[in-house]
């Protein structure tokens, strides 16, 4: 077995003769502010701007839904929204599901 742990640091235990064992614990806490930064805070930011657009919501705004669909608010509840995606056909969908509003003008029926 010698081939796959060298045989000083089995015995040894965790960590080799002379090493800190406060390296680690600065391992694990620059890991944890490396994903922190690049994952957790990005994703946070996105979920308050898009809480944001979703309370902002108002009657006429031109939107588009996660699936693609352009549409005209007609109507707003607290969690749904009727579009009107064209030649008079309405659409409900959850608030959430719009993903972005667009400036006023960009559809035409």
């Amino acid at each position: 077995m010698s081939f796959l742990v060298p045989n000083a640091w089995a015995a040894a235990g965790a960590a080799p003769h002379g090493q800190s064992p406060w390296s680690l614990l600065i391992f694990f806490v620059v890991i944890l502010a490396f994903f922190y930064f690049l994952a957790i805070r990005p994703q946070v930011k996105r979920q308050k701007e898009h809480k944001k657009l979703i309370d902002a919501l108002a009657v006429g705004d031109e939107v588009v839904t996660q699936g693609g669909i352009l549409g005209r608010v007609l109507r707003l509840t607290d969690q749904l929204a009727v579009l009107d995606i064209g030649k008079g056909t309405e659409l409900t969908v959850q608030r959430n599901a719009v993903v972005a509003v667009l400036p006023r003008g960009n559809i035409s029926f």
